[in-house]
């Protein structure tokens, strides 16, 4: 079972605390098998992502936080985890398709690939890294089932490789680059006011019970 969270950024950090993120991270991508194309969404602009916002068969990526400089060490699934001190640049890939529906493509970025986060946990405790104007909402079970691969490509370090099959709520991971040529100086992430903990204490409290159906 699932559970519908949704974070607005905007309103978690009062709207003038609100940064911008870089939209040259991001180069390109591409889909090798199955009827959608690869695009890249502004995170600047005003857009939910999440339980079948989309509903198409379309690979989206976009920049979240650009060249932070990370407090503590951060944990991912596949490649290396970013250490404490290192400047991290973040970004959300995903398919959300209407119906079960299988892709194949990858996404290309201007800086080395870390590692991915892929599991509900590492994408929960990695969120400090938002800081755009996208409101997520996220299933407790977000990330990547059995049978979904993403990969570094091992030519390519640049490079993420994406092999799945989705459909309610669809698959969502987060990539983790070096420092974005094309992104601004490195900073210190954006603190969230004292009171955004209890904010999503209440979003998580009213949260909507959903099942993802996936076939094996």
């Amino acid at each position: 079972m699932k559970y519908l969270k949704s974070i607005t950024c905007a309103s978690l950090l009062l709207g003038g605390m609100l940064g911008t993120a870089s939209s040259a991270a991001i180069v390109g991508g591409d889909v090798t098998h199955g009827s959608g194309s690869f695009s890249i969404l502004d995170p600047t602009s005003t857009f939910s992502v999440g339980e079948d916002k989309f509903d198409d068969a379309n690979l989206y990526a976009f920049n979240e936080d650009q060249n932070i400089i990370i407090p503590s060490a951060i944990s991912v699934d596949i490649g290396t985890g970013p250490d404490k001190g290192d400047v991290v640049a973040s970004h959300y890939v995903f398919f959300d398709p209407a119906a079960l529906t299988s892709q194949k493509g990858y996404v290309d970025f201007d800086a080395d690939i870390f590692g991915i986060a892929t599991s509900t946990a590492n994408l929960d405790a990695s969120d400090f890294l938002l800081n755009n104007n996208v409101t997520y909402l996220n299933p407790s079970l977000r990330g990547l089932e059995a049978g979904d691969s993403v990969a570094i490509d091992t030519s390519n370090s640049k490079r993420l490789l994406i092999d799945w099959t989705a459909s309610s709520p669809g698959d969502y991971v987060r990539v983790f680059t070096k420092q974005s040529s094309s992104g601004p100086p490195p900073s210190s992430p954006v603190p969230l006011p004292a009171g955004a903990p209890l904010i999503l204490t209440a979003l998580g409290a009213l949260a909507l019970l959903r099942r993802r159906r996936k076939e094996g």
